[in-house]
């Protein structure tokens, strides 16, 4: 078969049922654009491990959301679920661990590991939603529901707005907290900003998009801007670009060619690390050939 015949006709159809895709598409592009642009503070502070335990998190508020339903009777939203338990992690790994006598390391993989291993185990109580738990957990799902959109373009809209207004405090008291707090900065309420921020953020998206993929978005997007190695204002918006292209992107990959959007979304993200590389590997290339 005519393989332009193909494609033709797969977009016809995509088109045709494009009402029905519509609402996970813009859920991942404002998911994977925000997440993106937090993913810099993330990196740049090594807070990498805290994005994975607080996506972890958000899986298992579902689950344990699920469970109060078919159990104990009790309805909770799924999205409150993921937000509470999320937004509960981001705030226990802010405190100081070494009064506990462990390191910070310590405490970030007993969250993952504990969180990881519960909601697992949760979702084996309660079958009846095990598609959906698979979904969270690992991205698969499909179909993104209305309120779960307006969750995320709330909280999304909001946080974007937030960290574009406090931009230069935020950043100055992220990467500089010496010089900041000699400036008179609130270093502390500024870090409770951010890492609120990010809790409200992952688990709203995790509870739509799965954990799979927000951990791709909240890290990968800004390893790929961080190796083009440019300056603090191009970082955030190239890792906001990248958040964009491997939520919508891995969508329509996943659409196209029929694998799960999780997957397709983060290992999109991971080759947008990959060409950065090579931009980079060009770029130093020319320099060097300037040199010479």
């Amino acid at each position: 078969m005519d393989p332009q015949l193909v494609e033709t006709t797969s977009w016809a159809q995509f088109w045709d049922a494009y009402e029905l895709f519509r609402d996970p598409m813009l859920c991942a592009l404002i998911a994977g654009s925000v997440l993106g642009f937090l993913g810099v503070y993330v990196v740049l502070r090594r807070m990498v491990f805290v994005s994975a335990a607080v996506t972890q998190s958000a899986g298992l508020g579902v689950a344990l959301a699920f469970y109060a339903e078919i159990h104990l009777g009790l309805h909770v939203a799924p999205t409150l679920g993921a937000v509470s338990l999320s937004l509960l992690a981001t705030l226990l790994l802010m405190m100081d661990p070494a009064r506990l006598r462990i390191s910070r390391e310590s405490m970030l993989g007993l969250a993952y590991a504990l969180t990881g291993g519960a909601a697992i185990l949760v979702g084996d109580r309660i079958s009846q939603e095990a598609h959906d738990i698979q979904g969270i957990l690992f991205g698969t799902a499909v179909l993104v529901e209305r309120p779960q959109l307006i969750a995320v373009v709330v909280v999304g809209v909001l946080t974007l707005l937030i960290h574009l207004w406090w931009f230069r405090g935020l950043t100055f008291a992220s990467f500089d907290r010496t010089g900041a707090m000699v400036q008179g900065l609130p270093v502390r309420s500024l870090d409770a900003v951010l890492m609120i921020s990010i809790g409200l953020m992952v688990g709203v998206s995790a509870r739509a998009l799965g954990a799979l993929p927000v951990f791709a978005f909240s890290t990968l997007s800004a390893i790929a801007a961080l190796v083009v190695d440019l300056r603090l204002p191009g970082t955030f918006l190239l890792a906001t670009i990248a958040g964009a292209i491997s939520g919508l992107g891995g969508y329509l990959f996943a659409y196209f060619y029929n694998f799960p959007v999780g997957g397709s979304q983060t290992v999109l993200a991971g080759v947008l690390v990959l060409l950065a590389l090579v931009v980079r590997g060009m770029k130093q290339l020319v320099m060097g050939g300037a040199r010479g």
